[in-house]
């Protein structure tokens, strides 16, 4: 058994664990189960990000190495989370957490696909992360932290830094507010359909929710221009 993970082993392929009781409704569960058949293809069109620029902009910052330990919150189809294996290389271990159980069916596929033996997949909530503290070096979540509501969202600033380790980074890719007025509209009511009311704030405001935990707070434009990423720095223990 894992000495970091609280209650039992990670599983490759054959097996997703769960862990803990789900803070999301049932039916936003059903929502990404069903969404995860065409994820792939809608983020790829709505950020414009053919090939996976995105991906590569994030886990660079994460600035993860060789044998090192590294956590995709709410990894959807796992596209971030393979690739922060790649630094890690064959010595190292990547954890993609989603709640939804069709997001990593799909993820699964991926990952047997590619073969990449060192990405464990996990179901479980941001809020409740099952791991010991100081699990990893690096921790990113791509475009899904503002669906998270107010209080959910606090308690998982808080998770991430306790699985941190000191020095660790957070980093966190958020959508960008589009430019063209109908466009806006769009993006805006499917926020508040998701049930974050205060998304539209947090969205405006994100690098203020790092708090004091975190150090060396940075902030900057993908390159596609439609995502921006904050990143900070666990302070040392």
């Amino acid at each position: 058994m894992e000495s970091w993970v609280y209650a039992a082993p990670l599983f490759q392929y054959s097996t997703i664990p769960t862990f803990g009781l789900f803070v999301m409704s049932s039916l936003r569960r059903l929502y990404y189960d069903l969404f995860s058949k065409i994820y792939d293809v809608i983020i790829r069109l709505h950020s414009r990000d053919i090939e996976g620029s995105l991906r590569r902009f994030i886990v660079e910052r994460t600035n993860l190495s060789k044998g090192e330990k590294g956590l995709d919150l709410c990894t959807g189809t796992g596209s971030v989370a393979m690739e922060l294996a790649k630094p890690v290389g064959e010595d190292g271990l990547v954890v993609g957490l989603d709640f939804s159980r069709g997001m990593l069916k799909k993820a699964k596929k991926k990952a047997k696909k590619f073969q990449i033996d060192h990405l464990h997949l996990v179901q479980a909530n941001a809020s409740q992360l099952p791991f010991k503290g100081s699990s990893f070096q690096g921790v990113t979540c791509s475009h899904a932290f503002y669906e998270l509501k107010g209080e959910e969202r606090a308690i998982a600033i808080s998770e991430v830094a306790r699985v941190l380790r000191g020095g660790g980074r957070f980093c966190l890719m958020e959508h960008a507010k589009p430019e063209k007025a109908f466009v806006r509209f769009l993006f805006y009511v499917r926020i508040f359909f998701l049930g974050s009311k205060d998304a539209k704030k947090f969205l405006m405001e994100e690098g203020s929710i790092f708090g004091e935990r975190f150090k060396n707070i940075t902030k900057m434009m993908s390159p596609t221009r439609k995502s921006k990423l904050i990143y900070g720095e666990k302070g040392g223990e």
